[in-house]
């Protein structure tokens, strides 16, 4: 599965890089400061489940993951 992750904070970041790690294919969409430390160090988990590392794509504009698509209503 393709998916998006906007704001890769504490929670995104967290349901983002366990997504990825379950096989999934998962970019982050961050800004400023947050999105060149994602960029240049990846991302780092600790947690009680297991900590990982996980390098994932990060950009600031959503449609450069070529996921998204236009919604409307059924």
């Amino acid at each position: 599965m393709k998916l998006c992750i906007f704001g890769a904070g504490g929670i995104g970041g967290y349901l983002g890089a366990r997504l990825a790690h379950a096989g999934n294919e998962v970019h982050f969409v961050a800004r400023g400061d947050h999105l060149a430390a994602l960029q240049t160090d990846g991302l780092q988990v600790e947690s009680i489940h297991g900590d990982m590392a996980v390098d994932l794509p990060a950009i600031d504009d959503p449609a450069e993951a070529g996921l998204m698509r236009r919604w409307t209503r059924p």
